[in-house]
């Protein structure tokens, strides 16, 4: 017997790869069959901003149709998104924030905080709601398709992305009943790597972030004086902790609990 949409919990769903992704898609499809979903994501892709949050200018806010959920474009960062949705577009406060799932993977400490995806999940937390950040891992031929996919999406990996996405729902469930027991005031946020491939039968590991060393990720432009993003794989001097960039270069999925409010704690 299905569930009772009133009694239903619900969740609050954004991403920093735009609203046209279909990771974007297939999770909120995923997630619809166990919660009341509300959509707010970019209009466009905001990746690599972190927390940034649109000070000047005016923010559009436009209605989607042909979701599954009720939808949201939102013209700024994902952080705009969860905050206006938050602060005006939702009937009643949701259980949970999710963001994701974000085309490739979300690991190591500088990727952890430049992400968009982890800040849309750290606005909700920052309102005192769980919230999780869900990354899909992928090689260099998926992550350039599935870049330039504009939300259609082969069907072998669309196949692996809803397996992706059940197994989120699934821990967004288990997160509720363990939050209902003991509410956490603390700044949380979940953040779920899966690696590529990626299927139902995977590990879950507990991680930390992987600490990188940050090098230049600019290189000179060839046609002018200026400079062009050109990301490198930072290296990790890896020991101690499971780290979620091992967990997902050996097949298991990262689950790695961010704490911020440790920050400013002697």
């Amino acid at each position: 017997m299905p569930e009772s949409k009133h009694c239903r919990p619900s969740v609050l769903v954004t991403n920093d790869d735009g609203i046209n992704s279909g990771f974007l898609k297939i999770l909120v499809q995923q997630l619809a069959r166990h919660f009341d979903v509300v959509v707010a994501a970019p209009a466009e892709e905001k990746s690599w901003i972190g927390r940034a949050m649109t000070r000047h200018g005016e923010v559009s806010v436009d209605f989607v149709e042909g979701w599954p959920s009720e939808a949201w474009a939102v013209g700024g960062t994902p952080t705009d998104c969860i905050n206006i949705a938050l602060g005006h577009l939702l009937a009643r406060q949701p259980d949970l924030v999710i963001s994701g799932i974000n085309i490739g993977y979300n690991t190591t400490v500088p990727l952890v905080y430049s992400s968009g995806t982890v800040a849309g999940a750290l606005e909700g937390a920052s309102w005192g709601l769980p919230a999780i950040a869900v990354s899909q891992a992928l090689d260099r031929d998926h992550f350039l398709a599935a870049s330039a996919a504009n939300g259609e999406l082969p069907e072998a990996l669309s196949v692996m992305l809803r397996q992706t996405a059940d197994q989120t729902a699934g821990f967004a469930q288990r997160l509720l009943e363990d939050a209902s027991q003991r509410p956490n005031t603390d700044l949380t946020v979940h953040n779920i790597n899966f690696p590529f491939p990626s299927s139902a039968e995977l590990e879950w590991a507990r991680t930390v972030p992987a600490r990188a060393q940050t090098r230049c990720y600019f290189q000179k432009s060839e046609d002018s004086e200026g400079f062009r993003f050109a990301y490198h794989r930072a290296a990790c001097g890896e020991s101690g902790p499971l780290t979620d960039r091992q967990a997902v270069e050996s097949g298991r999925i990262s689950w790695s609990i961010l704490n911020f409010s440790e920050i400013g704690r002697v």
